[in-house]
């Protein structure tokens, strides 16, 4: 494309996410040669430029602000749109996370561009990119592409895999005007425990309505520790009031795509498939033989999740205990 893909990265307890080197990477097939430039809010620990650079960015913008320490729509919509205007690039990327769902829609009405969300895969050969995403909850894909102005795109995580593209990025510190914010945030209170995000997790384990109460989240939290994954949950745990709606997984909670998902005393509702039926390898444990989400799993344990489970993490324990 000749001009500059920008990526607006993201950190969350001062680490770049994962999502962030996966949209170089996809910003990368985009610019077909051309210019990777990085865009990271709320100040640069050490290492960061390196990391970016490992991963292909041949610069970074590094804004600093102190209303960008905490994301309020309103502070980095007008930071973006500054460092939209110096950059001028021909395409501008994000993660599709909570961040990204909620800014980019903004920013594209803003200005006047079409946007085209959760993209899974970036493919590029010579010719205009073509962007593929899921419809349908899952069962389908579609090939999309722009037509004319700046390509924008948002990149589902976990689903193209970071490929090293070493630079040695120019930094350039950014100066950023922000005025008239409508709220500001004060205090975060974070409800879940603090561990592997799920939405990068490589492992999932979820529970359903089949955990009958949020102590029956702790077998499952053992398995996940032991694979050094995140606990994740269907909208009927969630309504039961087993566990907080930050784990709900589904049409209307978080999309996840880990290698491994295990979904224990879960009934398979198309509504919580379309948050998780993209994931490599589906472990389903459930009583119910007939339960549907024997139908997407690669394998599948008819039994109680309160005896499995156990016996699962145990036998976790001695497989990876003899690798080391």
């Amino acid at each position: 494309m000749g001009r500059t893909t920008l990526v607006f990265t993201e950190q969350k307890n001062g680490r770049l996410r994962n999502v962030s080197f996966e949209s170089l990477t996809a910003a990368a097939r985009i610019a077909e040669g051309g210019e990777v430039a990085a865009v990271l809010f709320g100040g640069i620990r050490d290492g960061q430029v390196e990391e970016l650079g490992k991963y292909g960015a041949d610069r970074v913008y590094a804004v600093v602000h102190d209303d960008l320490k905490q994301y309020t729509p309103d502070a980095y919509k007008q930071a973006m749109l500054q460092v939209i205007e110096k950059a001028d690039p021909a395409a501008i990327v994000l993660g599709h996370t909570g961040i990204g769902k909620d800014i980019a829609p903004r920013l594209a009405a803003r200005l006047g561009l079409g946007l085209i969300t959760d993209c899974t895969d970036v493919q590029a050969a010579g010719g205009d990119p073509i962007f593929v995403r899921p419809i349908f909850a899952g069962k389908a894909f579609q090939k999309k592409k722009f037509t004319e102005q700046k390509l924008f795109v948002t990149i589902r995580p976990n689903n193209i895999q970071p490929k090293e593209n070493e630079r040695s990025p120019e930094v350039i510190p950014v100066n950023v005007e922000i005025r008239n914010l409508r709220s500001t945030v004060k205090e975060v209170v974070r409800r879940t425990a603090e561990g592997v995000d799920l939405s990068e997790a490589k492992v999932v384990v979820s529970g359903g309505r089949g955990i009958k109460n949020s102590d029956g989240f702790k077998p499952l939290q053992e398995l996940a520790d032991v694979l050094g994954g995140a606990i994740g949950a269907s909208r009927a745990a969630c309504d039961a009031g087993y566990c907080d709606y930050a784990l709900q997984i589904g049409q209307t909670g978080k999309v996840v795509t880990p290698e491994l998902y295990i979904a224990c005393g879960i009934s398979g509702a198309i509504q919580h498939l379309a948050g998780m039926s993209q994931s490599k390898v589906i472990v389903a444990i459930n009583k119910d033989p007939e339960a549907p989400i024997f139908q997407v799993a690669d394998y599948g344990i008819v039994g109680d999740l309160f005896e499995v489970v156990p016996k699962l993490t145990e036998a976790f324990k001695k497989v990876l205990s003899e690798k080391q």
